[in-house]
């Protein structure tokens, strides 16, 4: 198989446009979710979806374990439904997606996210299940920087998603792979299937392409982020916390992510799939040119560093470095559940029980947040 050669962004006409304007509102326990919903008035809920078309929540799992900063919140996740229907949006679902490394139904329980469904009785969908949505093969309008190469055979996306609002419920991190994630990563794991670390060495221009298609299938888009616990370190699972105790709104996802990167201490025109993003107009990269409303973050630097970790070492060995032209084989072939193995192995058995879990006890004893995450129903 010949590489994909990404192409150059350009500027995108006739795509639905946001305002990049993004509300920073800081919060504590006691108020988080009067601040939250504040947050999306203030960001424009009301002007950037449809209140007539379902909204699908699109929570984010990067691990099945609650470390915290790695996960939606529970208290974004209620937030935002409180949010969403105090503001005339009523037809409200939850949308899961299936990964190589995590587990959907334990993340769910895990984080404390399904009595938050049953109270407020949010319907729960999993693009992995035939009964709940199918795949159907897309192409975009508007033209591809990479995602049409790697999957050359179709690109292929939940026809759950067509014509419906999403709201993204990133949290603010560092990644391996791409510095930062937030709101444009959030669309990886619902739009592509579990055959998406096929883009990886190309993942900066993915992310756009995911957007690009986004604007295209989406009634609406909008992102809640969660700064309350953020994570510092090699993303998006195995990091350090710190406690920040912010929250973002936006209705332009290049905008959020930009200013969580500046927050982070990253100049968020320096990072790759936010500077595409924002040279294709698909949303404001540029914090001198984005509207901030609540707090004032000009001068925040909270010198994250993104770091290393084992897995960081062996995707610049597959990914992006000397057997990068034979990743068809070790990752198109049965060859790759040698890697999903690993992974598991280093994750769950390793750095859970060894290192994570001991963490995790630390922040939910010693932290109003931790404190605050133990107040949660369990579930039953």
């Amino acid at each position: 198989m010949k590489l994909p050669e990404p192409r150059s962004p350009q500027k995108i006409i006739g795509l639905p446009t946001s305002s990049s304007k993004v509300a920073v509102v800081k919060t504590s326990p006691r108020t988080v979710l009067e601040d939250i919903q504040r947050a999306m008035e203030m960001a424009g809920i009301k002007n950037a979806l449809k209140s007539d078309v379902t909204t699908i929540l699109k929570d984010n799992i990067s691990w099945h374990f609650p470390f915290p900063g790695a996960n939606t919140t529970p208290w974004q996740l209620e937030g935002a439904v409180l949010g969403l229907k105090r503001n005339g949006f009523q037809d409200v679902v939850c949308v899961q997606n299936k990964t190589v490394v995590t587990d959907a139904f334990k993340g769910e329980d895990l984080n404390k996210y399904t009595p938050i469904f049953k109270k407020y009785q949010i319907p729960v969908l999993f693009n992995f299940h035939k009964k709940d949505m199918t795949w159907v093969e897309f192409k975009p309008k508007a033209p591809l920087l990479v995602l049409d190469q790697i999957f050359y055979e179709g690109i292929f996306i939940p026809n759950y998603f067509f014509g419906k609002n999403i709201v993204h419920l990133p949290t603010i991190k560092c990644h391996i792979h791409t510095t930062t994630t937030g709101a444009m990563k959030n669309a990886f794991g619902g739009l592509l299937s579990t055959h998406r670390h096929y883009t990886h060495t190309w993942i900066h221009e993915t992310l756009v392409d995911l957007l690009v298609i986004q604007k295209e299938i989406h009634s609406g888009i909008f992102a809640v982020m969660d700064g309350t616990t953020a994570g510092n370190g090699p993303g998006p699972r195995t990091m350090y916390p710190e406690e920040k105790n912010i929250i973002l709104a936006s209705a332009d996802q290049v905008a959020i992510d930009a200013v969580a990167a500046k927050m982070m201490g990253f100049d968020p025109l320096s990072i790759r799939y936010i500077n595409l993003a924002h040279q294709a107009g698909l949303g404001c990269g540029d914090p001198r040119e984005i509207e901030i409303v609540g707090e004032d973050v000009s001068h925040v630097n909270w010198n994250f560093s993104v770091g290393t970790n084992a897995i960081k070492f062996a995707a610049k060995i597959f990914w992006f470095g000397p057997l990068k032209n034979m990743q068809s084989f070790f990752f198109r072939t049965p060859f790759v559940h040698l890697f999903i193995f690993a992974s598991e192995i280093y994750h769950d058995y390793y750095r859970w029980l060894l290192k994570d879990r001991p963490v995790f006890r630390k922040w939910l004893r010693q932290t109003q947040w931790g404190k605050l995450f133990a107040s949660y129903p369990p579930i039953e």
